[in-house]
């Protein structure tokens, strides 16, 4: 009898004993493991370890019991299995919850948008701000002539290649694999209807592109562009010089200016248009769709010379012959003077 009663005390324990682990696992596992300082995002590099992904959870405060955690991880095999990414923390997960998401990589994209781009500089920066993607690594890339060839532009005409919208990227996506998904971007925007038109006012998409970005430069309302575009096509079929303030003050880099001085004129840059026929090497900025649409389809006019309007509007006054253009250029620079404008 008192044998019988030492066996059921031991399975009673044992019974208890596994209630309670069970317990104890279930919490572990299933019970809200996420602190209420933890960001919205936790993002691992690529080539991280299961030790570094620690080292965030730690430095972020992302998880209340890291003990618990590391003890799923470990069971569920995640310390073999850490994958790079951009992951989404949400209030209420669990450690159940947080590991199969990291071990899986199921992670968040990226809404990458860029707009108002005048150099690569500026560029890879915007890129290297919302991506992974190294600043060096990228900007290495965008100047080596040999790399583009593939993309069938060279480090002056590049910054072609992206038409500012917005993009889903994953978080970790390498420089290389940046370039190729730009580069479908950028034919799926040059559809043949575009460069159909391209060919119908003799120019390639490229050369529509960096049209595009001096237009913009001149004046980034949209209710304009087409006349200004019309200017530059009228003056490049006359073989003249463009002419194009906005293409010096590239050259210069100095982009705030308001008033070209006659020396300015004479820098010795391709992208000097008062010096070199024709268009600049490269584009002066990233032109938007519109500005592109607005060269594709510009107004056809008699004007070959235009002048800033002396209202400081960002508009302009046009002209057909030379001595138009005289009085419209005395009217604003009269009004720069009168406001003391010298640079």
């Amino acid at each position: 009898m008192r044998r019988k009663v030492i066996i059921i005390s031991v399975i009673l324990f044992l019974f208890l004993v596994g209630i309670i682990t069970v317990y104890f696992a279930y919490k572990m596992v299933f019970t809200n493991n996420i602190s209420s300082e933890a960001p919205s995002y936790i993002y691992i590099k690529t080539g991280s370890t299961y030790d570094g992904v620690i080292d965030i959870l730690k430095k972020e405060h992302v998880v209340k019991d890291l003990k618990t955690f590391q003890w799923v991880s470990k069971v569920k095999d995640y310390p073999q299995r850490v994958k790079a990414g951009r992951y989404a923390v949400k209030q209420g997960m669990n450690n159940n919850e947080l590991v199969n998401m990291l071990r899986s990589g199921r992670q968040e994209p990226v809404n990458f948008t860029f707009n108002n781009v005048r150099t690569k500089e500026q560029f890879v920066q915007k890129v290297s701000q919302q991506l992974e993607t190294g600043y060096d690594d990228l900007l290495s890339l965008l100047d080596d002539d040999k790399e583009l060839e593939k993309y069938n532009v060279n480090k002056e005409n590049v910054l072609i290649l992206f038409i500012p919208n917005t993009y889903q990227f994953w978080w970790n996506t390498s420089p290389d694999e940046f370039m190729q998904r730009m580069y479908k971007e950028y034919h799926t925007f040059w559809n043949q209807q575009r460069i159909q038109r391209a060919k119908d006012i003799n120019l390639s998409p490229i050369e529509v592109s960096i049209m595009a970005s001096i237009v913009e430069e001149e004046n980034h309302r949209a209710d304009e562009q087409a006349r200004i575009a019309g200017v530059y096509i009228n003056r490049l079929n006359r073989g003249m010089l463009l002419q194009a303030d906005p293409t010096v003050k590239f050259a210069l880099q100095d982009f705030g200016r308001k008033r070209l001085l006659y020396a300015d004129l004479e820098i010795d840059s391709p992208y000097n248009t008062y010096k070199y026929m024709g268009l600049p090497p490269g584009p002066i900025r990233i032109p938007s769709p519109v500005s592109i649409d607005n060269v594709l389809n510009y107004e056809k006019h008699n004007y070959i010379f235009m002048c800033a309007k002396e209202d400081f509007s960002g508009y302009h006054n046009f002209a057909a012959t030379s001595a138009q253009h005289a009085a419209n250029a005395r009217k604003y620079h009269d009004a720069l003077n009168r406001n003391k404008i010298k640079k």
